[in-house]
């Protein structure tokens, strides 16, 4: 096992509730901008949580992992499903190295010649 996610999870649950008393202003924010994301109801729970699961991998968060594979869970997704929506992430992950590849090789054509 990598990691204790289950504990991991529980023990950020604890600081985001920290958090949430020195600064329930930015809770508040953040709730209403998760809410926001679901109110339409053109997209099920499983599926907002599939694009959750891949989103937080692109951005490596720890924290959206634990919480949003449980949600994901709750909500129905099995793990191959969750891994399909994982396989989307790498392959954007790797369309987004070789498009920036494209940005270095534009900004070294770019450069004055010596």
């Amino acid at each position: 096992m990598m990691q204790d996610w289950n504990a991991y999870r529980a023990a950020l649950m604890e600081r985001v509730g920290d958090y949430a008393k020195l600064s329930p202003d930015v809770l508040r924010g953040v709730a209403t901008l998760d809410g926001a994301a679901a109110r339409s109801g053109r997209l099920d729970a499983k599926t907002h949580e599939l694009i959750a699961l891949a989103v937080g991998v692109t951005t490596r968060c720890d924290g959206c992992i634990a919480v949003h594979t449980e949600r994901a869970q709750q909500a129905g997704a099995s793990l191959e499903e969750i891994s399909e929506a994982l396989a989307v992430a790498i392959a954007l992950n790797a369309g987004a190295a070789l498009t920036y590849s494209a940005r270095v090789i534009d900004t070294y054509q770019q450069l004055p010649r010596a």
